[in-house]
């Protein structure tokens, strides 16, 4: 049996297809693609605090969205990772990745909250130090 021929542009971006001779073209705009987008995405991060279009309280709103976007970005254009059946053992190891991270995280604050709950008060550690 002969293998079914590969659609070429059904490629993530970065993925090789040595067979086309646009390959390497098509490889870099990937990454320039990329670069662009994550510059932009940067410099609305700097230009959503400084500008005052934005309202104040709504700022770390508008931060976290512009960060989640940088990341999809990262994932696709840079770490090459997409929804193909090829990359389920990247998204596995990402998504541990993300879950030992929270874990991580969760408990640290947890921890702290616990230790600042169980601390005494300052003004009572003032006068046991009297």
């Amino acid at each position: 049996m002969s293998e079914a021929p590969k659609d070429n542009g059904d490629l993530a971006p970065g993925e090789d297809d040595s067979a086309d001779p646009r390959a390497l073209w098509r490889g870099v705009r990937g990454y320039v693609v990329g670069l662009v987008l994550a510059g932009l995405l940067t410099i609305a991060s700097f230009s959503a605090v400084h500008s005052g279009l934005i309202y104040g309280p709504a700022i770390p709103v508008a931060l976290i969205a512009l960060a989640v976007a940088q990341m999809g970005v990262h994932l696709v254009f840079f770490l090459h990772i997409t929804t193909g059946p090829d990359d389920a053992n990247n998204m596995l190891a990402l998504a541990f990745g993300v879950l030992i991270v929270a874990l991580v995280l969760v408990g640290s604050l947890l921890i702290m909250a616990n230790l600042n709950h169980q601390m005494m008060p300052p003004d009572m550690m003032r006068q046991m130090q009297r």
